[in-house]
């Protein structure tokens, strides 16, 4: 049987746990101060804040929508592949068969099947599908080789800020998503990382937990230092800007790493043995169970990385164990206990991936790079639930009818988080880039 932990490595080389993880605080935090910074500044630019939290499951690699949303069995045998449909709560709508939890949930879901983009690697696709931009040259866009634009969640942690003492963006993955960072608005806007398996007893996250080889006690010496640093330093420059705001964000990089509340959010433990078996006892099913307490908490952005969908060879056997079952428990789960916490109406979640997969099953019983077919599911606030937005052929080679950028997509996004997309940002070498270059929100997603 293959393991998830088997899958995490996409057909471009980029293994996810290969990346150098990002952790240990110097002095107490210097990552958390930047965010700190950044809360500030958000605060004075958005004082009036819409109070809408997003989750975003990643399936990276990219979801075969033939093989899980989007079935079409009447297709032959070479398109259509090894699953059958099952019917749904929504008349008329059907899913893969190793999706039965969501199929009772799909009265929650609308299901977007007009995406299109040009990005066929993983990079340039992901890059389209968490910042709406292209990776190619544009008239509207430039290259990302000279400007990276920012994730969907930097965007929210700017413009929305801080909200009861938590980071606005956190990421649940078990390496650095490509892309997934604060682009030209600077490190201060990536995420929090959340590297290590929530499924682990001993679960912890490095930015809000001391390290142990530090200790509670060199915690509080290192702050009384700094303090003394600080008032030694205000006392020989009069101006006192740029070190009153380097003190203050310091001592609330320290707030939060010693705060109790902030600690609470990541405590799994807490919640009953009941819950955390239904989400599944997988990282990703402890990753999305752990969105929900960090939205609960206040955090506006939680990204879930669901690994191993780069399904090149051996398609029908990944899928059917473990990769469906696993987001099949998870998604459902989470919509079933944003429901019933009354969460729903202040909550999107977004399942979505860097593209789909070929309509025509390869050689190697896999499915290759498609971006032409990229099946996607909204639910929660203000999302026209139990409907499908969109219509491929009957081979899924192509969108039927008219088709939506990833500005569209993006537009959609930032429509539901309260975001005005028309703004201009300015990048590091003082360039102009608006949020949003001309994508119009997809009206058939809101109610």
């Amino acid at each position: 049987m293959f393991q998830l932990s088997d899958l995490s490595r996409n057909c471009e080389g980029l293994s996810r746990r290969a990346w150098l993880q990002v952790g240990g605080l110097s002095l107490f935090g210097l990552s958390l101060p930047k965010l700190l910074k950044a809360e500030a500044e958000a605060t004075k630019a958005n004082p009036a804040r819409k109070p809408i939290n997003f989750i975003l499951l990643w399936t990276a690699g990219g979801l075969a929508n033939m093989d899980t949303l989007d079935m079409k069995p009447e297709a032959p045998v070479e398109y259509r592949g090894e699953f059958r449909p099952i019917a749904t709560n929504v008349p008329g709508t059907t899913v893969c068969e190793h999706l039965p939890l969501i199929s009772q949930q799909m009265d929650k879901l609308c299901q977007v099947r007009s995406i299109v983009h040009q990005g066929s690697q993983h990079a340039e696709a992901t890059h389209w599908m968490l910042t709406g931009y292209p990776q190619i040259p544009d008239v509207n866009a430039a290259p990302v080789g000279s400007v990276v634009y920012p994730c969907f969640g930097s965007v929210v942690a700017k413009e929305l800020g801080w909200t009861n003492g938590m980071p606005p963006y956190v990421q649940c993955a078990s390496g650095e998503l490509a892309y997934s960072g604060g682009g030209y608005l600077g490190s201060a806007y990536s995420p929090l990382m959340v590297r290590r398996n929530p499924a682990d007893k001993d679960f912890s996250v490095d930015d809000v937990t001391i390290p142990s080889q530090v200790g509670t006690d060199r915690t509080h010496r290192r702050r009384k230092l700094l303090d003394r640093l600080d008032a030694w330093q205000r006392g020989v420059d009069q101006t006192s800007g740029a070190v009153f705001d380097r003190s203050q964000f310091y001592r609330q990089a320290y707030d939060v790493i010693t705060s109790p509340a902030a600690k609470q959010a990541f405590q799994l433990s807490e919640e009953p043995d009941a819950l955390r078996d239904r989400y599944g006892r997988t990282r990703e099913g402890q990753a999305t169970l752990l969105a929900r307490r960090l939205v609960e908490a206040g955090v506006r952005f939680v990204t879930v990385s669901f690994d191993g969908y780069d399904t090149h060879d051996k398609n029908f056997v990944r899928l059917k164990d473990p990769l469906l079952p696993t987001l099949d428990r998870a998604w459902s789960a989470l919509l079933v206990d944003l429901q019933e916490r009354g969460l729903m109406d202040s909550t999107v979640v977004l399942c979505a991936g860097e593209f789909g997969r070929t309509p025509r099953v390869n050689g190697a019983a896999g499915r290759d790079h498609y971006p032409l077919c990229n099946a996607i599911a909204f639910s929660g606030a203000g999302i026209r639930a139990g409907s499908i937005v969109g219509k491929t052929d009957a081979k899924c080679e192509q969108v039927s009818g008219r088709a939506d950028s990833t500005l569209d997509y993006a537009a959609t996004i930032f429509r539901i988080m309260g975001i005005d997309d028309t703004r201009e940002y300015i990048t590091n070498d003082g360039r102009p880039v608006l949020i949003n270059s001309g994508g119009h929100p997809i009206s058939e997603v809101f109610a």
